[in-house]
């Protein structure tokens, strides 16, 4: 019988790592394939197993007969983070940097694990300029907060729960980041990030953890847009404490009621460009942190927690990127890399492009996530007319999600068609049927195909809304009392209850009793709590085989946005 870890000493973690560098080999290919997100480069697999090969030539420097975890780790941590490689490298290193700060020398027992995930969780949200719901982030702290749950134990208990965790989280994120979902794929940095966390869990009972297979368009978690059901609400999953002394926040955040465009893809050639900061301080690199998410995107600024930084970016200009960096401090191991980028997992390439009407905060960065641009605010035919004429693509396919009516939209169309020009205004009548055409998007077909197909997907996407009337008022179902619950299928009020769970729910058999496969709930920024848990208790019990997808839109008037595809 298996002994049963409660600890984990130097070897152990020596162990742990060379295991890692072994798995991430032999899941190399298969992560490689999942990347689609933030650059479709498919390199995710060997960054890592690269950045972890750098972390175990350092462990082999220090001396195995002396050395505590925290001196092995600590070694770890600075090579990862001067050797890391993109984005998910990066990551990794402050998945070390955690470990080693968790405690002294001695061996790490439960409670310096569980407090090592949240600290790299934290870690990794502070150096992101724009954190993204569906990723590494995401499963990192969904494992986080597994480990956390119910008593710490040992560490094989904490291990076990915190890979859990990240498999469950691994089959969500597709539901979470449309280019994922287009894409039929979960997020490649997640999928290395669980390679890891089952290293640890061999370390610590000596099984090996059996996963599903995880490709492009196996059967497995991520193969569909409805792998399963889960929430974007911006905030992750954990609850998180003060940033560490070498990260810094300098993240824009989301569309204010102005609108600037945002493309996901700068026209013409870019570059990743790393480098090792040295000789700077914490006010110099926020500095550098804000001049390069001027510069481009992907920004990450993490630090090994002695003074030295690794930088990463994506930018059209790797020479501007490197000067701010100069400013900042003392560089060395420049990498400038061009971005080669598979088009069959891309949206939106240059000549064709996609804007969204939306509001809400959760609701604009689901259109931003599946590639669109976004107009929000409030939405005048004169402001999407100037938005159409400032995209850069010569076809345009446009998304009103039901801010405008029909004739504003022909006579906008008809204007913004400007010498060989081309803009095709889709009849989404909601942003829940905008996000069912977008869905479908096809970059790679002709405009004209592409338009259909995403017109027939927002079509057949009956939708429906819960509100509470504002006032007295006569329907066509009777007269609502002001805060009753109203029931709409589309614009049109079918209930009315002064009962807001009964109205939804009455709403949910009007509309699923004509048939449905899949439901999206697209909650508001008023919609009372455990409104989305009672809505989809009732479905499953009411309507079993339907699948349910739920999103924190943020969306002010509907308490709730109901789409049945």
């Amino acid at each position: 019988m298996l002994e049963v870890r409660e600890t984990l000493d130097a070897a152990a973690l020596r162990r742990w790592g060379l295991l890692c560098v072994d798995m991430l080999s032999a899941h190399r290919d298969e992560i490689n394939a999942l990347n689609v997100f933030p650059v479709a480069d498919s390199d995710t697999g060997t960054n890592l197993l690269m950045t972890m090969r750098a972390a175990m030539h350092a462990a082999e420097t220090v001396p195995q007969d002396h050395a505590g975890p925290a001196t092995l780790l600590a070694a770890m941590a600075r090579a990862a983070t001067t050797g890391a490689c993109g984005n998910s490298g990066i990551i990794l290193s402050q998945v070390l940097r955690a470990l080693a700060e968790a405690g002294g020398d001695e061996p790490l027992g439960a409670a310096e694990v569980r407090a090592a995930l949240r600290r790299a969780a934290v870690l990794v949200r502070d150096a992101l300029s724009e954190p993204v719901d569906g990723t590494m982030l995401t499963v990192l702290e969904a494992a986080a907060d597994r480990a956390a749950d119910g008593p710490a134990q040992t560490v094989e208990t904490v291990a076990i729960a915190a890979a859990e965790g990240a498999a469950k989280a691994l089959a969500e994120t597709p539901s979470q980041l449309g280019v994922l979902r287009a894409a039929g794929v979960v997020d490649a940095g997640a999928r290395g990030l669980l390679v890891l966390l089952d290293a640890l869990v061999q370390v610590c009972t000596g099984r090996v953890t059996t996963r599903p297979a995880y490709g492009r368009g196996r059967s497995g978690p991520g193969a569909g847009v409805a792998a399963g059901s889960g929430r974007l609400d911006g905030a992750g999953s954990g609850g998180f404490g003060a940033a560490g002394p070498d990260v810094l926040d300098s993240s824009p955040g989301l569309p204010e009621a102005g609108w600037a465009p945002h493309f996901a893809a700068a026209a013409g050639p870019r570059y990743e460009v790393m480098y090792v900061l040295g000789d700077s301080d914490h006010t110099r690199v926020g500095a550098l942190k804000k001049a390069l998410a001027a510069l481009g995107d992907s920004v990450v600024v993490v630090g090994d927690g002695a003074n030295t930084w690794s930088v990463h970016v994506h930018s059209a200009d790797a020479g501007a990127a490197v000067e701010a960096g100069l400013a900042a401090g003392t560089l060395r191991n420049i990498r400038i890399e061009g971005l080669v980028v598979d088009p069959a997992v891309v949206f939106g390439p240059a000549d064709r492009g996609i804007l969204a009407i939306a509001s809400g905060t959760g609701a604009v960065r689901l259109f931003e996530d599946s590639g669109a641009v976004v107009l929000t605010g409030e939405v005048t035919a004169e402001r999407l007319l100037e938005a159409i004429r400032a995209m850069p693509q010569r076809e345009i396919l446009v998304l009103p999600n039901g801010a405008l009516p029909a004739p504003d939209l022909v006579a906008i169309g008809v204007a913004a068609r400007e010498g060989r020009r081309e803009v095709l205004m889709l009849p989404s009548l909601s942003m829940v049927q905008g996000l069912a055409a977008l869905a479908l998007h096809d970059s790679g077909s002709l405009a004209v195909d592409d338009a259909l197909t995403m017109s027939q997907s927002a079509a057949s996407t009956r939708w429906g809304a819960v509100r509470i009337a504002a006032e007295r008022a006569l329907t066509i179902v009777g007269t609502c009392d002001e805060g009753d619950g109203l029931g709409l299928v589309g614009h049109d009020v079918v209930v009315i209850d002064p009962d807001l769970g009964r109205a939804a729910r009455t709403l949910l058999d009007r509309m699923l009793g004509l048939g449905g496969e899949l439901v999206t709930l697209l909650l508001g920024a008023h919609a009372p709590d455990g409104l989305a848990d009672d809505l989809t208790t009732y479905i499953t019990a009411e309507f079993p085989g339907v699948e349910i997808v739920t999103y924190d839109g943020g969306q002010a008037a509907d308490l709730v946005q109901i789409g049945v595809e």
